[in-house]
C-alpha cells in the first residue's frame, strides 16, 4: 500500500499545525463560530445533534493494522469506544471535543493519515473496489490510479471551492463493486484495442435529491492523458455548474442539462487545450506509485481444500468468503451487521482484533467497504478456521453478506442534523426480523436513509427505504429496483409511506411475496422485481 512521501507528510504535519491555531482562537473567541465553520469543515469536523462529529479519510478503503489501531486508539481516548464506518469508505467518530481535535489530528498524522477533504464542495475521498490486487476478475488494481487521483486532488488550488461536493470511484473489474456509475466520475480499467491499459470515462451519477445514472463520455481514455482529462472534466463543470441553487449545483444536473454529447464535447475541447500545457505526470510517476501496491508474494501452493465439517463455519465460508486470484487463499469479509447491532459500528476492541488478524494472518491489510463492512484481501484457506474463531468471540462472524440482514444505514435522525428521520432503529428492526430466513431470500440487498440527501444509497437498493418529515412525525418511503452495480438501476417509490413499524410490515410483505413470484430459489428479488414489474409488489403491501 502507498507509504507517504517527505511532501505528504509536511502537508498533513503543516494543517495539523495551522488547525490547532485556529482551535485556539476559536476557544478564545477570537474568530466566531460563523468565521469557524468553514475552517473545521476543511478539516472533516462537522457539528452534529449532539457533539462535533470528526470524519477521516481513508484513501480507496485500504488500511494497514498499524493505522486501525489508531483509529481503535481514537474510538477509545476521544470517543465512546467505537467508530462507525461509511459508505464512503471513510470512518466517522460521532462524539468529539473541539478542544482535542489538534491532538486527534496529530495521532492520525503520525499513521500517515487524515481528515481533509472529507468535507465542503472539493473532491471527496477517492473511493475503490474493496476487492482490489486480490480478485480473480480484476484487469488491473486501480488503487495506484485512484492514489495519483487523491495526490492531484489534494488541496488542488483550482477545485477547492466547487459548486458542490466531488466524488471519484475507481473500478479495475467488469463487476462493479465500487458503484462507479452513481459518482461524479466513475473510471473502469479496460484493455485497449493493443491490449494496453486505459479508461472507461463515465461522468453524472449520482443519488440524493435528483438521483441519475452516469453517461459514458470516453469508451477509451490513455493512462498517459488521464489526469488532464480529470482536470478539463472538472474545469467544465466549475466553469458553467450552478452556485445559485445548492440542490441543482452537482454535476450530474449540469450533464443532464447539457445533454451528455454537448458535455463529453466541451471537455474534449477543453482537453485539447490542456493537453500541451504538460499537466499529465511522466510514466515514470505512475511506476513509482504503482511499486507501492505490488501484489503480496503467496503461497501457490497453499492447500485448496480445508475441513469443513463444522456447520456453521463452513455456511461463513460459502458468505462471507471470496475467490482469490492465488488457489488456496481466499478474500474475507468481515461483517459490521450483526442483526439487531447499528450497521457499520466497530468498537476499539474489535478494530483492534482485526487489526491483529490482518497482521498474522492476511498480509497486513484491511479494506472498508462501501456497504461498510471490513475486507481481509489475502488470507490462505487454511487460515480461515482460525480467522473464524476469533471474530466469532467477538461478534463479528455474522455470514451475512449481501443478504438481507447485511443493511447499509446512514446514521440519520440519531446523529445528523440533515436528517429528516431516524434509519438505525429501522435497521436493527428489520435485520432481526428478516435474518432468520435470509439463507431462502438469497442476495437482497436493503439500504436505508434518513434524508433525501441519499447518504445510505436507498436508491441503489434493491429495497430501499426513505425517511421523511410528513407534518412532524417520522415517515418512511419504500423503493424497490435499485442497483449500484454494474446493472445499475435506480429503486422507483412503491406508494405512500409508512410509519416506523409499518414499513417493517410493508418490506416482509413485498419478501413474502417475492418468494411466490421468483421462479426458483436461484432467482434473486431484483431480478423476480424487473420480470415482473412493481404491480404485484404494490397489491401485496397496499392491497
Amino acid at each position: 500500500m502507498y507509504r507517504y512521501d517527505e511532501f505528504d507528510q509536511a502537508i498533513v504535519d503543516a494543517r495539523v499545525a495551522e488547525f490547532r491555531d485556529q482551535v485556539a482562537r476559536r476557544l478564545n473567541n477570537e474568530i466566531s463560530e460563523e468565521a469557524f465553520k468553514p475552517l473545521r469543515l476543511m478539516n472533516g469536523i462537522y457539528l452534529q445533534l449532539h457533539a462535533y462529529m470528526l470524519r477521516v479519510a481513508i484513501p480507496y478503503g485500504t488500511l494497514d493494522s498499524r493505522q486501525l489501531h489508531m483509529l481503535a486508539h481514537i474510538a477509545r481516548r476521544y470517543d465512546r469506544g467505537y467508530g462507525h464506518f461509511t459508505t464512503r469508505q471513510n470512518i466517522q467518530y460521532n462524539w468529539m471535543k473541539l478542544e482535542e481535535m489538534p491532538d486527534l489530528l496529530a495521532d492520525l498524522a503520525s499513521v500517515e493519515m487524515h481528515a481533509f477533504q472529507t468535507s465542503g464542495n472539493c473532491i471527496r475521498n477517492i473511493s475503490s473496489d474493496q476487492f482490489a490486487a486480490a480478485a480473480a476478475d480484476e484487469i488491473a488494481d486501480p488503487r495506484p490510479y485512484a492514489e495519483l487521483l487523491r495526490q492531484w486532488s489534494t488541496l488542488h488550488p483550482e477545485f477547492s471551492f466547487l459548486p458542490r461536493k466531488f466524488k471519484i470511484a475507481v473500478t479495475g473489474s467488469t463487476i462493479d463493486r465500487a458503484a462507479i456509475q452513481l459518482h461524479d466520475i466513475g473510471l473502469e480499467l479496460v484493455h485497449g484495442a493493443e491490449g494496453e491499459i486505459g479508461l472507461k470515462v463515465l461522468v453524472g451519477g449520482g443519488m440524493g435529491r435528483t438521483p441519475l445514472l452516469a453517461h459514458v463520455i470516453r469508451e477509451f481514455l490513455p493512462v498517459a492523458d488521464y489526469l488532464s482529462y480529470m482536470e478539463a472534466i472538472l474545469r467544465v463543470y466549475n466553469r458553467h455548474g450552478r452556485r445559485d441553487n445548492i440542490y441543482k449545483a452537482r454535476i450530474k444536473i449540469l450533464v443532464n442539462d447539457l445533454g451528455p454529447a454537448e458535455f463529453a464535447r466541451q471537455v474534449e475541447e477543453e482537453w485539447a487545450a490542456l493537453k500541451p500545457l504538460g499537466l499529465d505526470p511522466p510514466p515514470s510517476e505512475l511506476a513509482r506509485i504503482a511499486a507501492h501496491f505490488q501484489p503480496p508474494v503467496l503461497d501457490a501452493d497453499a492447500p485448496v481444500e480445508i475441513d469443513l465439517s463444522n456447520p456453521e463455519f463452513a455456511n461463513w465460508v460459502a458468505v462471507n468468503t471470496h475467490p482469490h486470484k492465488v488457489p488456496g487463499h481466499a478474500i474475507v469479509t468481515i461483517s459490521l451487521k450483526a442483526p439487531g447491532e447499528i450497521p457499520g459500528d466497530a468498537s476499539a476492541d474489535q478494530m483492534d482484533l482485526i487489526a491483529d488478524l490482518a497482521k498474522a494472518h492476511a498480509q497486513d491489510e484491511i479494506r472498508v467497504t462501501h456497504a461498510q463492512n471490513l475486507v481481509l484481501p489475502h488470507v490462505r484457506r487454511d487460515a480461515l478456521f482460525t480467522i473464524w474463531q476469533a471474530l466469532k468471540g467477538a461478534g463479528l462472524a455474522t455470514a451475512n453478506l449481501d443478504r438481507a440482514s447485511d443493511i447499509i444505514s446512514c446514521p440519520g435522525l440519531d446523529y445528523c442534523t440533515l436528517a429528516n428521520a431516524r434509519s438505525i432503529p429501522i435497521a436493527q428492526k428489520l435485520a432481526v426480523r428478516l435474518a432468520p430466513q435470509e439463507a431462502d431470500l438469497g442476495e437482497l440487498k436493503i439500504k436505508i436513509s434518513g434524508c433525501i440527501n441519499g447518504c445510505g444509497h436507498h436508491h441503489a437498493g434493491h429495497i430501499g427505504i426513505l425517511g421523511v418529515d410528513r407534518k412532524g412525525e417520522e415517515n418512511y418511503q419504500l423503493l424497490l429496483g435499485g442497483s449500484g452495480a454494474e446493472d445499475a438501476s435506480l429503486a422507483k417509490i412503491l406508494g405512500p409511506g409508512f410509519d416506523e413499524n409499518g414499513i417493517v410490515t410493508a418490506v416482509e410483505k413485498v419478501i413474502g411475496r417475492y418468494q411466490s413470484l421468483r421462479s426458483g430459489p436461484g432467482e434473486r428479488f431484483l431480478d423476480t422485481y424487473r420480470r415482473v414489474g412493481a404491480e404485484p409488489f404494490k397489491e401485496a403491501v397496499y392491497g
